[in-house]
């Protein structure tokens, strides 16, 4: 590989971490093992009162490309405290990079309960170099259902997830650091997209999350939050309906009950919504995307049957 390609495939990763003592290690090892490997990585830690700080330490004291910032105790929040942690490790990342003069052409974020495959990064760089309108990217994030097999996050295809995602410079330059909100990534897409940036998740590209998704503090806060967060970014209400019931299908059919509780209470108390007005408005008509979308995969497939 040549030298000029290796400047343009540099990277560097944010993880906000918060009581991970159980999953940072596996992470760091997971990190550890790519091929290509990242030139900065800033694990943030929010406050942790378990042994999350010795471990950022110790990984800091072996490898110099591994730094850590430490922000004061506060109760876990996959809110918008999430997108503060975030962009405080973006913050110091930028300036870090200033100071040593090193060069980047890829940002991204990084959870500390994932674990990826060994060439993760390198595929994904693959897909941005293929596409040069490509500006964000994850790889597909999976699971172990209860039978211990492997499963799929659903998410619709072109929609990178927030745990594993990485942005082109150029793309993160004009979208900016995340806005304070909740959803700070679906709404990094949306600003994205406006922007005439193309969006991604490569299903095939693995990378396995140890704890289900909006899980961390237990599933009912966790899709409450999830409704809060609809509220929050102004979705229409029958569209938040179909979704709460879409929960309501499958277990935990709890889960359909906490994001329509989430919603509606927002809804009622007639809280603070995303002060982006074209960010709402495009939450707003989301709706008319997503049934675009499933109609044109249910055309493709009636005319691939038909073939």
């Amino acid at each position: 590989m040549s030298k000029n390609l290796d400047l343009l495939r540099r990277y560097i990763l944010i993880t906000p971490a918060k009581n991970e003592e159980k999953n940072l290690p596996n992470l760091i090892s997971s990190v550890l093992n790519q091929t290509n490997k990242p030139i900065l990585w800033v694990i943030v830690d929010d406050g942790s009162e378990d042994k999350t700080p010795d471990i950022i330490m110790e990984a800091k004291r072996k490898h110099s490309w591994i730094q850590n910032v430490h922000l004061e105790e506060h109760p876990r929040d996959i809110g918008k405290r999430y997108a503060y942690a975030c962009n405080r490790g973006f913050d110091y990342a930028l300036k870090y990079l200033k100071k040593h003069d090193l060069k980047y052409e890829y940002i991204g974020v990084l959870d500390a309960d994932m674990i990826l495959e060994h060439d993760f990064y390198s595929r994904l760089i693959e897909e941005f170099e293929k596409n040069p309108k490509l500006g964000i990217a994850s790889g597909g994030e999976y699971f172990y259902d209860a039978d211990n097999k492997l499963v799929l996050e659903e998410v619709r295809d072109e929609t990178p997830v927030g745990c594993m995602r990485l942005w082109r410079r150029e793309c993160f330059e004009e979208v900016g650091m995340y806005p304070i909100s909740y959803s700070p990534d679906s709404v990094s897409n949306v600003l994205a997209k406006l922007r005439g940036w193309e969006i991604k998740m490569f299903r095939e590209i693995k990378a396995i999350q140890t704890r289900r998704t909006s899980s961390a503090e237990g599933l009912w806060k966790g899709y409450k939050i999830h409704g809060e967060s609809a509220y929050f970014r102004n979705y229409h209400p029958l569209f938040a309906m179909a979704k709460g019931l879409k929960y309501l299908s499958k277990r935990p059919y709890y889960t359909g009950i906490a994001y329509l509780y989430g919603y509606f209470s927002s809804f009622l108390k007639r809280m603070d919504k995303i002060d982006n007005k074209e960010v709402r408005d495009y939450y707003w008509n989301k709706h008319k995307e997503v049934a675009q979308f499933y109609w044109t995969k249910l055309k493709n497939k009636l005319m691939g049957g038909q073939q």
